[in-house]
């Protein structure tokens, strides 16, 4: 492990996902006690978007000059996180991209199992495809982005907007996505004990998001048989993650089926361990993933 990382280690809080309610809290805390960010020069507004069930709340970042848009999916298993907790990285993407981000406050399980998330995250993209000119991008310049669940709720967004003629995604951001329910990789088999991310609460996450139900692509976008016709792709996968597996695997079956990938492994990290932003592999990660969005949204 990179010794920057590895002296964080003993400071996370034990969370496991039997208490959703407990992690939320903690996971809160740990939100909080983060530096603020630099938002000098950006305009942030929070917005509640119509949907077939209740308003999702989003908060939308507009840097100087902005082009281009990504619609921003946090991470936390899809337990925990919300527009608060996400702020510090939101905050990061824009800044890094030039581009309006649009973070999702999606509705969490097990109070709101699957397709709850990815529902509110359809909606979050039709709205932003028709306010594209609004917020300061254009409708043909979105890109969908997430780390760990919301890397996860990227992907199938993506498959889901193919096979139902949605709005045009021009690029996939996925940061360790959470692809897989089986388990079933050498990283997902072997990786019990990683942390913050352990073998057994990457399962009690799928448990909580499923809800009993078996997974299908849309839920578990390892489980699509076609992934041609899909937008390019950006997957960064840690070493030291129960995930990193079933994401190489993804990103190797993107390009067999003809999408255009590029495919960082990050050396010495853990799930996600770029929030230690003091670290020199954190700094260079974070700076890449705003680089690569950058590019995406390009003329």
């Amino acid at each position: 492990m990179d010794p920057e990382l590895e002296a964080f280690v003993p400071l996370f809080p034990d969370t496991d996902f039997t208490d959703p309610v407990r992690d939320r809290e903690r996971f809160a805390g740990i939100a909080a006690a983060t530096p603020a960010p630099d938002t000098d020069g950006m305009a942030i507004e929070d917005v509640a978007v119509p949907a077939t069930g209740p308003d999702v709340p989003v908060r939308v970042y507009r840097p100087q000059g902005a082009r281009g848009i990504v619609l921003w999916l946090h991470g936390g298993g899809y337990v925990t996180g919300d527009l608060s907790t996400e702020h510090p990285w939101a905050t990061r993407i824009a800044s890094g991209s030039g581009a309006v981000v649009v973070s999702v406050g999606y509705r969490l399980s097990p109070e709101n199992p699957y397709p709850a998330a990815l529902d509110d995250a359809g909606a979050v993209l039709a709205w932003a495809a028709e306010h594209a000119q609004a917020l300061g991008g254009a409708p043909d310049r979105i890109a969908v982005g997430g780390h760990s669940a919301g890397g996860g709720l990227a992907a199938a967004l993506t498959l889901r907007t193919r096979d139902e003629g949605g709005p045009a995604i021009r690029f996939q951001l996925l940061n360790q996505p959470q692809l897989d329910d089986r388990q079933e990789t050498w990283s997902q088999r072997n990786f019990t004990d990683t942390p913050w991310i352990t073998r057994a609460k990457v399962g009690m996450s799928w448990r909580h998001y499923l809800g009993g139900r078996p997974a299908g692509p849309y839920a578990a976008p390892a489980r699509a048989e076609d992934l041609s016709g899909l937008p390019p792709a950006y997957i960064a996968t840690a070493e030291l993650c129960p995930n990193r597996d079933e994401d190489i695997r993804y990103a190797l079956r993107l390009m067999q089926a003809g999408v255009s990938v590029e495919l960082h492994q990050w050396p010495g990290t853990f799930h996600g361990s770029q929030a230690i932003v003091s670290a020199d592999v954190s700094q260079r990660q974070n700076a890449e993933l705003g680089a690569v969005l950058r590019r995406a949204l390009a003329d």
